[in-house]
């Protein structure tokens, strides 16, 4: 397997909306091309949704799925043969055209979600075309990989190998929606395919012939070559607006996803002179290894002096004092404290805090966070209350709520969040309510169990650009952040994500990092510069500089996003309150959550 970082492209324009003419046509949308790995398909599903019904850029979103059979809008359930449970595989009704196919590791996934120029419908005429464009990429893909000769059949859409010989053979299936001129769903070209599966069901309802991928044909290729083919090719015929690419990284071994030992190195709260860089042992072995995966090399030393615009001062006032007492009276944990947040007195002198919940012991181990990653305690049922007590107690208007992972909870821990939410509005009236959850492993009734509690914020975090994911929160995954938002979004909900730089990505992921949040509709994002907690947690590899913060702001605000909090200092919950009064602001009469 191909094991290279995706190159960032160039900066150009496509990175900042062009500026309408009054009177003239919307310029050309660029093509975000996104390679996200292995992704499950109701999350591909919830991030398509959501980039189709916003229909601000064009996206061509390539993966691979875990085992899964899905079903057309035609399609007839007797063409599955095989109970799928038994295959360690699901089954997905979806709105496409076609009938039952499978997808599965080794098979290229792609999802063109795109606005077709010059179409005003999606009539049957339209959809036709747009199948055949679709076709020919992967026939002229397949020729540059060392499968000439594939083709079509008239009576069945797809791509074949020996269409006109005696023993024709699918090598692609495709099913689409174009509604609008707007399209979604896609093609899945069997790159090095488990055939098996396909022994399973009848392939797009076709009894007669035969299913093969380009290992079967005898063409030995990396996925990595493929989706650059695709890619390339996507980008000469559908890019009439520029174009820019983001890979994940390529390889990440499944050891590699188990938690690292945390180490007692000295953090960032050590002063002196600059330092010499960390010897890289310091760093756990499967940590540097997913950096090194990912193109990070080197790093800032742990004694490195912090430029001037990172220093805080410890100021311990009577409302710091007051909130600290009162966090201890009633056994509470803040994330202020768990994850050394540089802003801790600003916050706590103003009477607000960031309350965590589910314990102080995290079941995942992300690469930049201090919290504790040994076994967690079960849940306490009165913990609801004493977080609802220490808020109306403070006379909290506006109050965040995060949580540790809890992977070891059925629901991931949604019914707790619920249940907090709930006794804080009975207990202060009036009290709007922030929180920060976990991705619950995508799964949509724990996230629904939180929808329904209607919090003010549904605050989830992205932490990085794609390319980084892997490498500093293995747990988690990038596509699936996006689809956690996007269900948020179509729940009614206002949205908000963060963003951590200063960890080996460049200014350009960064920026489409920020097209991505926009094209799923976040409404408030924060960005902050990463402190390293201890020596065994990923190296800073660069400061980056107030003015940059403020550059990123004005891009994000530019590509739409309501409100980018950004500074060296920033955290999730930073200025909370005021993020979303200013998201309210530019949403005009009813603000952001209008209608909740």
């Amino acid at each position: 397997m191909n094991t290279r970082a995706a190159q960032p492209t160039p900066r150009s324009s496509l990175f900042r909306p062009a500026p309408e003419r009054p009177g003239s046509a919307s310029p050309p949308r660029p093509l975000r091309i996104r390679w996200l790995g292995r992704v499950r398909y109701r999350d591909a599903l919830a991030l398509q949704h959501a980039l189709f019904a916003r229909g601000v850029d064009d996206h061509l979103l390539l993966l691979e799925h875990p085992h899964v059979f899905t079903l057309g809008a035609r399609g007839d359930t007797a063409h599955i043969l095989v109970d799928p449970v038994s295959l360690g595989a699901e089954v997905v009704a979806v709105d496409r055209g076609g009938d039952v196919t499978y997808h599965g590791p080794g098979q290229l996934v792609g999802y063109p979600v795109r606005t077709l120029p010059g179409k005003r419908g999606g009539g049957m005429a339209d959809t036709q075309a747009y199948v055949a464009s679709v076709e020919q990429l992967l026939i002229d893909a397949l020729a540059r990989l060392g499968l000439p000769g594939c083709g079509r059949l008239d009576e069945h859409p797809g791509v074949w190998v020996e269409p006109d010989g005696a023993n024709p053979r699918k090598i692609a299936a495709i099913g689409v929606r174009l509604t609008r001129a707007r399209t979604m769903h896609g093609f899945a070209l069997n790159v090095d395919t488990d055939m098996t599966y396909f022994d399973a069901i009848v392939p797009c309802g076709i009894a007669d012939k035969a299913v093969t991928s380009l290992a079967a044909e005898g063409v030995d290729v990396a996925m990595a070559d493929v989706v650059d083919v695709v890619a390339a090719l996507a980008a000469e015929r559908w890019a009439a607006g520029g174009h820019e690419r983001q890979d994940v990284a390529w390889r990440v071994a499944p050891e590699d996803l188990a938690p690292f030992t945390r180490g007692l190195g000295p953090g960032p709260e050590v002063r002196g002179a600059a330092a010499p860089q960390t010897p890289r042992s310091d760093v756990p072995v499967r940590l540097q290894g997913r950096l090194r995966e990912a193109g990070v090399h080197g790093g800032l030393g742990i004694t490195e002096r912090k430029p001037e615009w990172m220093r805080v001062k410890a100021e311990r006032g009577d409302a710091y004092r007051r909130l600290k007492s009162l966090t201890r009276q009633l056994d509470l944990v803040t994330v202020c404290e768990e994850a050394g947040c540089p802003n801790i007195y600003e916050c706590w002198n103003e009477g607000t805090a960031t309350f965590m919940i589910l314990g102080e012991r995290c079941t995942r181990a992300c690469g930049f966070c201090l919290i504790d990653t040994r076994k967690p305690e079960p849940p306490d049922p009165d913990e609801p209350d004493r977080v609802a007590d220490a808020v109306a107690r403070l006379g909290l208007e506006y109050v965040v709520v995060t949580m540790v992972a809890r992977d070891d909870l059925d629901d991931g821990g949604a019914l707790q969040v619920a249940r907090t939410v709930e006794a804080i509005r009975a207990a202060t009236a009036g009290t709007s309510v922030e929180v920060l959850i976990s991705d619950l492993r995508g799964d949509p009734d724990a996230l629904e169990t939180v929808f329904a509690s209607l919090p003010t914020v549904l605050n989830h975090n992205i932490e990085t650009v794609p390319r980084l994911q892997r490498a500093v929160r293995p747990s988690a995954s990038y596509a699936r952040s996006l689809a956690v938002l996007a269900r948020a979004k179509a729940a009614g909900l206002a949205t908000k994500t963060s963003i951590i730089v200063g960890m080996g990505e460049t200014p350009d992921e960064v920026v489409a990092t920020l097209a991505d949040l926009a094209n799923v509709g976040v409404d408030i994002v924060t960005i902050g510069q990463y402190l390293r907690p201890t020596s065994h947690h990923v190296p800073i590899h660069r400061w980056w500089t107030p003015e940059e913060f403020a550059d990123l702001k004005a891009v994000g605000e530019a590509f739409g996003i309501a409100h980018v909090e950004s500074s060296p200092l920033t955290r999730s919950s930073y200025h909370a309150a005021g993020a979303m009064a200013a998201t309210d602001a530019a949403a005009g009469p009813g603000g952001a959550a209008a209608g909740r």
